[in-house]
Parts: structure tokens; C-alpha cells; sequence
């Protein structure tokens, strides 16, 4: 019972060390609060909304990326026509733009799996 008194008298002196103390009660507690808590099921709601919206999402990207492929090529031919300078420029920026938006899409599921 000594060293009980001994080590409350030590904790009560020492900032430190009541610190420490705080911090292992709320390690101990915190986990089995959140895991029961309301928060936990609505997460649990939320993540499977978002896995539900994967596929359209992907198709959209790969439809937007058809769009600025149709549009880059347009582009690319009016500069052509015009015997613009920076023609390689522009099917550059145009391919690359393409290749990101399909890239994203094909990497979607990855992120959200």
C-alpha cells in the first residue's frame, strides 16, 4: 500500500506524468467507445454509397475523356489547316490528356477497394 501512496503522490507532483496517465486511460477506453458508437455504422454506410457509385463514376471519366479526345482531335485539325507551329504541341497535351483521364479511371476502384 506504500508504494501505491508513493507512486500517486509522484503522479501528482509530476506534470509529465500526468500526462502520461491521461493519455493511457484514453488509449485504453477510446477503442471500445468507437467502436460501438453511432459513428462507426454510419462510416460503414457511407463506404458502401461510395463503392456503389465506382462504375458510374469510371464510365464518366472514360465518356469525358472521349469528349476532349474528340474535341483535342478538332483542334489539332484546325491548327493543321492552318499551318499553326505548334500542331505537335497540341496532339502532345491532346494524347496525354486522354491517357490521364483513362489512367484515373482504370485506377479509380484501386483507391476506393
Amino acid at each position: 500500500m506504500k508504494k501505491v501512496q508513493t507512486l500517486m503522490t509522484r503522479v501528482k507532483q509530476s506534470k509529465t506524468l500526468k500526462i502520461l496517465a491521461c493519455l493511457f486511460v484514453m488509449a485504453v477506453i477510446s477503442p471500445d467507445m468507437l467502436a460501438n458508437s453511432p459513428g462507426a455504422a454510419a462510416i460503414a454506410t457511407a463506404e458502401t454509397a461510395i463503392k456503389g457509385y465506382l462504375k458510374p463514376v469510371q464510365n464518366l471519366i472514360y465518356a469525358i475523356a472521349g469528349v476532349v479526345a474528340v474535341i483535342g482531335a478538332f483542334s489539332v485539325y484546325v491548327k493543321m489547316n492552318n499551318e499553326e507551329q505548334d500542331v505537335k504541341k497540341s496532339i502532345m497535351m491532346v494524347v496525354g490528356a486522354c491517357v490521364f483521364l483513362i489512367a484515373a479511371a482504370t485506377a479509380l476502384p484501386a483507391f476506393f477497394s
